[in-house]
């Protein structure tokens, strides 16, 4: 078995042996389901309610990705802003630092008083949380451009636009990519955290009606569906970048 083989192996193994110690500690020390459910519970759990499940996911799916869509925007902008101008950086980026410090979950109560409960907390805490990470690596690929290599461009007659949106943001698509494997994880908590805070559906609303009922089982079934919507989209950011980015990344993994 070479090496690429074992690596695409690995996280099978290790999910499997994580599992299955899991369901040993339930069964050995007979751990109730209220209090920690093993995974063949959860997955019953999952068969039993499949259908408000998968209707709690999609609405949580679909609101995730429109907030997740209004990050891409701003956090792009916001990014290109502040990584190419100086004064811009030296302007907005610790206000952005700060601003990113508030938590969350502090800010849902507000979004509750000015959108009411439903779709609007969700789409707007899934974007305050998740656009950050875009700003910045947006920022960060403008800012560090060559010094040398825009001198270059310069004596060749590029202009300062030409600089940027010819070589500064093709030399960002890795990390615009790597913020989006970041981003997109990060949505998925905002808008979980509003719909249990302040939503009347979705996956966030199941599992706080499932925890107050003490139906552990299905809570965390609700859990399972998060982190497989969730890794579901980052390795299709992955592919994407993969393919549109290749040139980053040859060579990065040996054989």
């Amino acid at each position: 078995m070479n090496r690429r083989t074992t690596e695409r192996w690995a996280p099978v193994v290790t999910a499997a042996a994580g599992l299955l110690a899991w369901q040993l500690v339930c069964r050995v020390f007979s751990i109730a389901d209220y209090i920690f459910p093993s995974p063949l519970t959860i997955a019953q759990a999952l068969g039993e309610y499949a259908a408000p499940i998968a209707a709690a996911a999609w609405k949580t799916f679909w609101v995730t990705m429109l907030g997740f869509s209004i990050s891409i925007v701003v956090g792009v902008l916001l990014g290109f802003l502040v990584g190419s101008s100086r004064l811009a950086y030296a302007a907005i980026y610790p206000l952005l630092v700060g601003f990113n410090a508030v938590p969350k979950a502090a800010v849902v109560p507000i979004l509750i008083v000015w959108f009411g409960i439903g779709l609007g907390p969700g789409v707007l805490t899934a974007f305050l949380i998740s656009f950050f990470p875009i700003t910045v690596n947006i920022a960060t690929g403008l800012a560090t451009l060559e010094p040398e290599l825009e001198d270059v461009l310069r004596v060749l007659g590029a202009r300062r636009w030409d600089v940027l949106v010819k070589v500064g943001l093709p030399r960002s698509m890795p990390y615009f990519y790597a913020s989006l494997k970041v981003a997109i994880t990060l949505a998925f908590v905002g808008t979980v955290l509003a719909e249990m805070t302040a939503g009347d559906s979705g996956i966030g609303y199941l599992m706080q009606s499932a925890g107050s009922q003490q139906r552990m089982p299905l809570a965390f079934a609700g859990l399972v569906v998060i982190g497989a919507m969730a890794m579901a989209m980052y390795e299709l950011f992955s592919m994407i970048e993969k393919r549109t980015t290749g040139w980053a990344h040859r060579g990065s993994h040996g054989e």
